[in-house]
């Protein structure tokens, strides 16, 4: 199996426009909207979003960890002793769940639809 590598850092907002101004204005990061409760940012040396919606919004910065095989991911979480706290769901490019590890720290896997 390839390397499981730490892909994306998704923060929680309670205003993307609020983000984007602070962001922008600060380190001059570029911006893509994916509706009104979600953006993502690039040219931060890592990607990563602002989720403001009632759905999955993480309480905490969230680490995400690219696979080639999320149902794979799933089981080896479990069998390591981790908790999926938010079972898989899409997204706008592909499918993610989020897990705690033994200290309690959430973080997420997604799958990247390679087929757009």
């Amino acid at each position: 199996m390839p390397a499981q590598k730490l892909a994306y850092l998704e923060l929680p907002a309670s205003s993307t426009a609020a983000m984007k101004a602070f962001y922008g204005g600060l380190f001059g990061w570029t911006f893509h909207d994916w509706g009104p409760d979600y953006t993502a940012f690039s040219e931060s040396g890592v990607d990563g979003g602002f989720n403001a919606g009632d759905d999955h919004r993480p309480k905490a910065p969230l680490a995400v960890i690219e696979t080639e095989d999320i149902n794979s991911m799933v089981e080896r979480v479990q069998q390591a002793g981790g908790t999926i706290t938010v079972p898989t769901f899409a997204f706008p490019g592909g499918r993610r769940f989020h897990f705690t590890d033994p200290s309690g720290n959430e973080l997420a896997v997604m799958q990247l639809d390679k087929t757009n």
